[in-house]
């Protein structure tokens, strides 16, 4: 059985952005967004954003500002805060666990698109995932590049360009970002 463009390109395969499907999908979500990130209710906010994702906690929250590509990609856990202005790139599944703080200006981007300007000239796109573990807090300005997965009780420096992934335990911080310090499981700094 073929595959739909959306299969594809939720799959990271390559596929067809012009897609009737995912066209008619990104015009609406830019439509509700454009509505929900007008009203002064915060609540009421959240509430049609959270019905836009695939699935979230209970407890979500996000400040004015967020934007996204399609919503049916969004993963997001329980106690989840986003800042002002939060992007989520969801041409591939983004994964957020539990209890994550997400400062202010934050992107998270799961297009890729090809080194090849013989390919991107014939707009060959796809995608890679984003998995961000549990209890991790990301400053303000943060930006996740695709096919990156972040572990658990991480913290991320505001600014940093997180380009690879990273284990548990650690703050990372730089562009690209780098590991700084080793946490123990108290969140204080381990020795050495």
């Amino acid at each position: 059985m073929m595959k739909t463009e959306r299969e594809k390109m939720s799959d990271g395969e390559p596929y067809e952005q012009l897609d009737p499907e995912l066209v008619a999908q990104r015009k609406l979500i830019r439509k509700k967004l454009r509505t929900i990130n007008q009203l002064d209710d915060n609540e009421q906010q959240n509430k049609l954003i959270k019905e836009l994702l695939a699935d979230s906690g209970e407890d979500f929250w996000a400040e004015t500002g967020i934007e996204f590509d399609y919503g049916f990609n969004i993963h997001v856990g329980n106690h989840f805060y986003a800042n002002y202005h939060l992007t989520m790139l969801d041409t591939c599944p983004i994964t957020i666990g539990d209890h994550c703080y997400i400062g202010p200006d934050v992107g998270f981007y799961t297009p890729v698109h090809p080194l090849s300007a013989k390919l991107r000239d014939a707009d060959v796109e796809l995608g890679k995932p984003i998995t961000v573990g549990d209890s991790v807090w990301m400053g303000g300005h943060v930006t996740i590049l695709p096919g990156v997965t972040i572990g658990s009780r991480v913290v991320v420096g505001a600014g940093s360009v997180v380009t690879k992934s990273f284990g548990d335990d650690v703050v990372i911080a730089g562009n690209p970002a780098r590991i700084i310090r080793h946490l123990d499981d108290n969140g204080d700094v381990s020795p050495g």
